[in-house]
């Protein structure tokens, strides 16, 4: 009887009994733990390449001008415009000095971290992730409230450092030209205008701990985070490239911008050269001895030299929020409902009911999705076990689903 012929690995020479699965070619065979490795191997040197092209985020493409930042970040953010201008400027700047060859004048630029000053829920985060997005560099945002000196229970400084790694994926070229964004700043102010005399674990000293990554330094990270100890292994990282933008509301910085401008926050009197200021947005003068008087030491305002404000946001703005931006709630609520094969669309007296309700409350634009929410729970529970393609949202509808929440109770406080 004659031996039948067996199919073999063009390879590695295995035959079709000793592997899971072989692929068929014109004129050869390759199995699956082959093509495994060729996979990985191509991956390896797709990285290899990009490494050395020394592409950190644009991928060949031109550095977009302030201009086109500025544009993409009006399709996410409404309003704002003065923070987006500086924004724009400020990462355009901060890329342009790392795509410079060196020059005959020795002439090098430094980084500009920045500053952002608004009250919550105002799109300080948006902003920055938003930008980060558009950029496609490493981008970490990172609460400094956990932040204390070292030594103490809490977080590390370097932590910061350990969570843009992860990000890119322990890369530390690219997480070295990546953005940090350092939520709630205002947090780690020390406690009074003059120096603490005692330990200051969870301000002062977290702003002292700050200022070598502000400034640029090479920093020690562990890169599994938590603390570090003598025999773990450390990733050096350089920070003289990575971007840091800080934000936080700095509660209560009004009344010491009305005081260096002479004015009152609230009262009659006011000086005769007082008459132009717009006491109803105090933040937009907002200075570096403000964030000092508030608490921030001179060392640190001086590595943050691009400081800039957000407005609060009035009706109109929230009315945009609502439904222009391509990742607004009202379009979010339609895709989710558009999975179910449901239409789903809103009055307008609807949607200036729900607007009307978040200025009442004072929640700003988080609480557009709180109250949209709790109107549309119910609707979201019953719609996907029913048989219905479409779901129209009235005023009436959304006054009885909100009068019968937990959050409709607002209204007596």
């Amino acid at each position: 009887m004659a031996k039948k012929n067996i199919d073999h690995c063009s390879f590695c020479g295995r035959s079709a009994n000793d592997v899971n699965v072989l692929i068929t070619g014109i004129d050869g065979f390759i199995c699956d733990t082959c093509a495994e490795q060729a996979h990985e191997i191509i991956l390896e040197n797709l990285e290899q390449q990009r490494k050395a092209s020394g592409k950190f985020g644009f991928e060949g493409k031109e550095l977009p001008t302030p201009l086109e930042i500025k544009e993409f970040l009006d399709q996410y953010v409404i309003g704002q415009d003065d923070a987006k201008r500086y924004l724009s400027v400020a990462v355009y700047n901060h890329y342009k000095r790392l795509t410079q060859s060196p020059s005959k004048e020795d002439i090098e630029i430094e980084k500009s971290n920045i500053m952002i000053v608004g009250p919550t829920g105002t799109g300080k985060t948006l902003l920055a992730r938003t930008i980060a997005r558009y950029l496609h560099v490493p981008f970490t945002i990172v609460d400094a409230t956990v932040l204390t000196e070292a030594g103490y229970v809490g977080e590390d400084i370097e932590s910061l450092l350990t969570r843009l790694l992860q990000v890119a994926d322990y890369d530390v070229a690219a997480a070295e030209k990546g953005i940090v964004f350092i939520d709630e700043i205002d947090k780690i102010a020390r406690k009074g205008d003059n120096p603490s005399i005692t330990r200051d674990v969870s301000g002062e000293g977290v702003q002292q701990g700050l200022l070598k990554l502000l400034e640029g330094s090479v920093v020690n990270v562990p890169p599994q985070g938590g603390r570090k100890h003598p025999d773990q292994k450390m990733i050096p990282v350089n920070t003289k490239n990575i971007l840091f933008i800080c934000g936080g509301a700095f509660e209560g910085i009004e009344k010491r911008i009305a005081q260096r401008l002479n004015t009152r926050v609230v009262g009659y009197a006011a000086a005769k050269n007082t008459a132009e200021v717009d006491r109803n947005n105090l933040m937009q003068y907002v200075s570096p001895q403000d964030l000092k008087s508030f608490g921030m030491i001179p060392e640190i305002i001086g590595r943050l030299p691009i400081l800039t404000y957000l407005n609060p946001l009035d009706r109109d703005a929230l009315r945009r929020i609502l439904t222009e931006p391509k990742n607004s709630i009202i379009k979010q609520y339609q895709k989710l409902f558009e999975m179910d094969g449901v239409a789903l669309s809103f009055d307008d007296a609807a949607l200036d009911y729900i607007v009307d309700k978040a200025v009442e409350f004072k929640l700003g634009a988080r609480g557009l999705r709180s109250i949209a929410e709790c109107i549309m729970m119910d609707a979201m529970y019953e719609v996907p076990s029913q048989k219905i393609t479409e779901l129209h949202i009235t005023k009436e509808y959304a006054e009885t689903k909100l009068s019968r929440s937990n959050l409709g109770r607002l209204q007596a406080l």
